[in-house]
């Protein structure tokens, strides 16, 4: 990725409802949602959500699909771990073993074996 479209991408988040729309779209997984479906969710009027969509879908960071009359966003995955995989790449060179960050399925895994410890 380049350092360009990283400034793109982390300008569209850096926005309350954008992140919220990115985030919620995350947690959908790659099924996406209709336009309708995040407007309600997050209580956001369809002119306001369309431009942030559009900000998003510029960035990169929302892919769309037609199914219908309807429009389905979804987080472009790839490229969401593009960006994360461009912020860490040299985390921590100069002393690795002490920061380096864990991958998410590992820090998933961890937080559940945890939870099932205080049962």
């Amino acid at each position: 990725m380049k350092s360009t479209q990283v400034v793109t991408a982390l300008a569209a988040l850096a926005q309350t409802t954008r992140l919220a729309v990115f985030r919620l779209l995350v947690q959908q997984g790659p099924s996406g949602l209709a336009a309708g479906e995040i407007a309600e969710k997050l209580s956001i009027a369809p002119a306001t959500l369309s431009f942030h969509l559009k900000e998003l879908s510029h960035a990169g960071l929302v892919s769309t699909r037609q199914d219908g009359r309807f429009i389905f966003y979804a987080a472009d995955f790839a490229a969401m771990n593009d960006l994360l995989g461009f912020l860490t790449e040299n985390c921590c060179a100069a002393d690795c073993a002490s920061c380096a960050p864990a991958p998410a399925a590992a820090a998933t895994k961890s937080r559940k074996a945890r939870g099932k410890e205080r049962v």
